[in-house]
């Protein structure tokens, strides 16, 4: 079977790192050729065309598949993609992202593809963006969903989400977590080194974020919520992880406020460092407006790590109130000092979070598991074609 991944850009993200896993994953199942073809990556947020040279993974690039709307490229792309798909005749497009979720899906069904699968790695509309965009996003969704057979999402949320906007039907869904390799974050100690090269000192309370420093992650609710967490834990320091456009106003804000010096910035980490950076924290903290199922949330749990988040799309399936974390309401940054606070002052009650956390993340979120089920649900749905 030929199978042609279609993504946006590759830098460094959930959704970019879980497709990649993907491809290196089923590239290596031995009925299957996989291809992976992108648009341009460029700008602060970073590229995985490091981890794509490691696994010896050629890319196809199409220059016109850009992330912000734009008609003429945008045509361009669809139409290169018609003419991609007719000289590879793939038999299965799976698609990623939202531009070319939508461009990558017309393009296959334009040229036949047998099979088209979409992954919902997050919200492509929502209250998160105004009435008219999410209008725009919304019927876009429903247009490529007429010509898809079946969708994965992250997160049960996503399924909700979609299902509700009127966009397929039930069966059309599976659920199917992102998966990462758990082997480097299950062995992972406290990172004491790590620690001196931010000048953290092991009796600092390190509150870790990893994130793009962009709109809609929660970065600015972090920041203005922080004078309440210093205030009961004055030893308490963020270590933000990741990079974008937003870091310059962040440094600018902190510095106003007089909080630049609790505040650490690492700036883009490459994903295999992501354990290491992670053992220098004691508590991971997820604010994010828009999210499918944000992957530092299992992977600080895999070392051990309890975790705060929003009451986002799918933070609440692995962010367990009261078992692996603290789950407060989008938007309430108030709450989510308080509970980093608990956290901070019951050593104990980190300790138990993060043991049920690493049991829940055992079970679900292992990049192989993840893999066999994207294979499993492949081969089920060729053979209900009536395909060999």
């Amino acid at each position: 079977m030929r199978v042609a991944h279609v993504i946006t850009r590759l830098i460094i993200g959930g959704a970019q790192e879980n497709t990649v896993a993907t491809v290196v994953g089923l590239r290596q199942k031995p009925d299957l050729e996989v291809e992976l073809i992108s648009g341009p990556t460029r700008g602060s947020e970073g590229s995985l065309q490091r981890t794509l040279d490691q696994h010896h993974i050629p890319i196809t690039l199409l220059k016109d598949l850009v992330r912000p709307l734009h008609p003429y490229r945008d045509i361009v792309a669809l139409f290169r993609l018609v003419a991609h798909f007719r000289r590879t005749t793939p038999d299965l497009v799976h698609t990623h992202s939202g531009k070319a979720g939508f461009v990558g899906r017309l393009a296959a069904r334009m040229t036949r593809v047998p099979l088209i699968l979409h992954t919902i790695h997050g919200p492509s509309f929502g209250r998160f963006q105004g009435a008219v965009s999410n209008l725009l996003f919304t019927q876009a969704e429903r247009i490529a969903g007429r010509v898809t057979d079946h969708y994965i999402a992250v997160a049960n949320a996503m399924i909700e989400q979609y299902l509700a906007a009127g966009i397929g039907c039930r069966d059309q869904y599976s659920n199917i977590p992102s998966g990462f390799e758990l082997e480097p974050f299950l062995r992972s100690h406290n990172d004491l080194e790590l620690r001196a090269r931010f000048d953290l000192s092991p009796s600092d309370f390190v509150v870790g974020k990893i994130a793009r420093l962009a709109p809609l992650k929660g970065h600015a609710d972090l920041i203005r919520g922080w004078p309440q967490l210093i205030q009961r834990c004055p030893s308490a320091k963020l270590l933000l992880v990741g990079d974008g456009v937003l870091r310059r106003r962040l440094e600018s804000e902190l510095r106003s406020t007089g909080l630049l010096s609790h505040v650490r910035f690492a700036g883009l980490v490459a994903p295999e460092e992501i354990p290491r950076f992670i053992t220098a924290m004691d508590a991971l903290v997820h604010l994010s407006y828009r999210e499918g199922l944000p992957r530092a949330l299992p992977q600080a749990l895999a070392a051990g790590r309890p975790i705060v988040a929003y009451d986002c799309d799918g933070a609440g399936e692995v962010c367990l109130d009261g078992e692996t974390g603290f789950l407060v309401p989008a938007g309430d940054y108030s709450q989510a000092m308080k509970r980093l606070a608990d956290l901070a002052e019951n050593p104990a009650l980190r300790e138990r979070f993060g043991r049920q956390g690493q049991k829940l993340v055992l079970e679900k979120f292992s990049a192989a598991r993840m893999v066999d089920a994207i294979y499993e649900l492949y081969c089920r749905l060729w053979k209900s074609r009536g395909m060999s």
